[in-house]
């Protein structure tokens, strides 16, 4: 950063902390992208994002930088917000449409009524049923502490491992390699590994709860 930087990826905590400590300028910052935009601008990060981005705007100036957003979900707030560091003829573009959900259509979707006490059993049946003794099979639960459990269960008779946030990065890295190199052929995870897994051979990704 000191010698010049072309491209600087960040949280706006560490960036905020470079700004006040005079370690970063962003006076000649010519592109903003905030990726997840409705969780940066929700009411946590909208102020730091304000700090940050007051620097390199200027009200109606049409010198500001070229601001682009990205969001699974875009609620109405997040472009009211929005407006405030965009152009005047900003362009949205939208890959949904008027449905507020879209899923692939080669993925077929079943939900499963149990009782609690009887979820690792019909997760076990499911997986046996819809992954057979070759597919892989994802599932996630809410809590570390659920993911060790189930993984740990009787009833589901193969092989399985657990990932979550307080597995040291090194095991977690090996568990994925293992996973994709087939090794076992069950991933109990929490959503650490919701995010940038591309493993094709997955046949079947099982939610133990509805997600909160």
């Amino acid at each position: 950063m000191r010698s010049g930087i072309d491209i600087l990826v960040g949280t706006p905590g560490r960036i905020k902390d470079h700004l006040q400590n005079g370690k970063l300028d962003l006076a000649k910052v010519k592109h903003v992208v905030l990726d997840e935009v409705d969780q940066m601008l929700d009411m946590g990060f909208a102020e730091q994002v304000e700090d940050i981005l007051r620097v390199a705007y200027k009200k109606d100036s049409e010198d500001n930088p070229q601001t682009l957003l990205f969001s699974a979900t875009c609620p109405h707030w997040v472009y009211d917000v929005a407006k405030k560091y965009m152009k005047s003829r900003y362009e949205q573009i939208d890959l949904i449409g008027k449905r507020t959900q879209k899923a692939a259509t080669t993925v077929e979707h079943l939900a499963i009524e149990c009782h609690w006490s009887q979820r690792a059993a019909v997760i076990g049946d499911v997986i046996q049923v819809y992954s057979g003794s070759h597919g892989r099979t994802i599932v996630f639960c809410e809590t570390k502490k659920e993911a060790n459990e189930l993984a740990l269960n009787a009833s589901i008779k193969q092989d399985c491992q657990s990932l979550h946030g307080d597995i040291p990065q090194k095991q977690r890295e090996i568990t994925l390699k293992g996973f994709r190199n087939g090794t076992f052929k069950v991933l109990v995870a929490t959503n650490v590994a919701a995010r940038g897994l591309d493993i094709p051979e997955v046949d079947l990704v099982v939610q133990s709860s509805p997600p909160k």
